[in-house]
């Protein structure tokens, strides 16, 4: 097996990861990413645009009491601090970088609304594509940039560790086989785990590999009961992910209807009505869904405001599935989005493994608390690839020494991999979504376990694909287990987290929940949030 060695090695190459290896330049970086080429992971399709507070009469205060309204309760109100104070600069670095954004004609940013914002303050580019125009950016910022050695089309299989603290990564390449590669500072920068759930807006390789590579190694995860799904992806059967219609619709007057197509479905259930927070939305939806059959999408008013041209992607996701959203409303449907659990980090991305760092979806670093605030994202992504990658710079960490033999990792024949993912994407969806029980909770425990033995027998093969389809098999396995523990623990429903049988929040769950694995077993603990407010660096 091959050995490399690399100062600091980047995984992923969303705008976390992007953003991270470019912050270090002229630094020597490895990035990979398993995607075939650069651009991949979940920032390449976010259409909702950048939360920042930049317009006239907004403030970064503003911008993070909308944050921690939005959170429920859990949001650590240092790190939104942290993160909303940088919103500014955040959007100005990426201007600097390439990113156009949507413009008036005095040249000033056109700032939209979305749910549970105070005002307008998300910034576009190309419309509805901006996670398309960040990307594609930043990826050829990256193949300019001589310091950053990418390695595309790459799976990493194991976190290696020696006396505590991260010594190195098994990878497995289409092109050139398995490798370890030795090093001290390894970023997790791979995105979130919709991939767990039959419903999701997430593209394939959002299959939680970061999160189960950490919890393997021995590193804490925080709130990872929280998955965010969106309100609105369009309803087309058999379409995998599903496609994404953009909250700024809403924000600019596109209405959801109940499935008579005329009855407002948010009227009078909530003062913000259409912009209400995501989870109080989407579950609003899928009521709806459950007594009458269909939820409804009128994107007219928001065409009329603003022009169909400044929702370019909208409009061909619905022609593509045969829908003409300038005449009739579309169907639409909740989805499994944003994950706003992570490993858990400190305000500089260091995780509690010494040497191991994240940013970004894969982060838990407390900003986004128990229902993410829209637009907030691709913020953090920015935010926290650039920070934290800086912090790496200045830590010093020898190079740590590697075991003298790396056992091989085995791949899986993918024809047996299939209906395995698809059992537990459906348990997912069906036990762990957005209603929750803990007679279902406690079934998708003893379902997943059945799984988790059905690969483990599994028969054998070589080759990357079979490498590739084991690997996020038995990622979407252990980070499954681990949502679903954490979901039945806590006894409330709080934000993204519905329990039909404690339908009410519960002041005692005012903490977040944590849980690390170790040779026992799943050890799940509690952390206080933290207090006040970090001034603007």
């Amino acid at each position: 097996m091959r050995r490399l060695e690399a100062e600091i090695v980047i995984v992923g190459s969303g705008l976390a990861g992007l953003s991270a290896a470019l912050a270090l330049a002229p630094r020597k970086v490895v990035l990979i990413t398993k995607t075939e080429a650069l651009e991949g992971g979940s920032s390449l399709h976010a259409q909702g645009g950048i939360a920042a507070a930049i317009g006239a009469g907004d403030r970064t205060a503003a911008h993070a009491a909308d944050t921690l309204a939005a959170g429920d309760g859990l949001c650590d109100p240092v790190a939104v601090a942290r993160l909303t104070d940088a919103g500014p600069q955040a959007i100005a670095t990426l201007r600097e970088l390439g990113v156009v954004f949507d413009t008036d004609a005095e040249g000033r940013l056109l700032l939209g609304r979305e749910g549970a914002h105070s005002c307008a303050r998300v910034a576009h580019a190309d419309g509805d594509r901006t996670g398309r125009a960040v990307v594609l950016a930043l990826a050829a910022r990256v193949r300019a940039t001589p310091s950053i050695t990418v390695m595309a089309d790459t799976v990493v299989t194991e976190l290696i560790v020696t006396e505590g603290r991260l010594a190195g990564l098994a990878v497995h390449s289409g092109e050139a086989g398995p490798a370890v590669i030795q090093t001290g500072k390894l970023l997790l920068a791979t995105g979130g785990l919709g991939g767990l759930w039959t419903h999701t807006t997430n593209p394939a390789e959002a299959t939680g590999d970061g999160l189960a590579l950490a919890a393997r190694a021995g590193a804490t995860l925080v709130d990872l009961e929280f998955m965010q799904f969106h309100p609105t992806a369009l309803l087309v059967e058999g379409r995998e992910p599903l496609p994404l219609l953009t909250e700024a619709l809403r924000g600019a007057g596109a209405r959801l209807l109940c499935a008579d197509k005329a009855t407002p479905l948010l009227h009078g259930k909530h003062p913000q009505g259409d912009l209400a927070p995501r989870d109080v939305v989407a579950r609003a939806i899928q009521r709806e869904i459950a007594a009458n059959g269909r939820v409804w999408l009128d994107l007219r008013p928001a065409f009329a405001a603003k022009g169909a041209a400044a929702f370019p992607q909208a409009i061909e996701s619905c022609r593509e599935a045969g829908f003409d959203a300038e005449l009739e409303p579309v169907p639409v449907t909740p989805a499994a989005h944003y994950h706003m659990g992570g490993i858990l980090v400190d305000t500089d991305g260091r995780s509690t493994l010494p040497g191991l760092y994240a940013c970004g979806e894969v982060s838990g670093t407390g900003v986004h608390g128990a229902n993410r605030l829209a637009s907030n994202s691709l913020l953090e992504a920015c935010v926290a690839g650039r920070r934290t990658a800086l912090v790496m710079a200045r830590d010093h960490a020898a190079l740590p020494a590697l075991p003298a033999e790396v056992a091989p990792f085995v791949g899986v024949d993918p024809a047996a991999v299939a209906p395995v993912r698809k059992a537990l994407r459906e348990t997912m969806m069906r036990d762990v979504g957005m209603l929750r029980t803990d007679a279902g909770l406690r079934r998708a425990l003893e379902t997943i376990d059945g799984l988790a033995g059905a690969l483990a027998s599994a028969p054998a093969r070589d080759g990357h694909a079979a490498i590739r389809a084991a690997s996020e098999l038995r990622n979407l396995i252990t980070v499954g287990r681990l949502v679903a523990l954490l979901a039945l623990s806590r006894t409330e429903s709080r934000g993204a987290h519905a329990r039909t049988d404690h339908p009410a929040a519960d002041a005692r769950w005012l903490h977040r929940q944590t849980v690390c694995l170790d040779a026992a077993g799943a050890h799940l603990d509690t952390i206080a949030l933290a207090k006040g407010r970090l001034a603007a660096e």
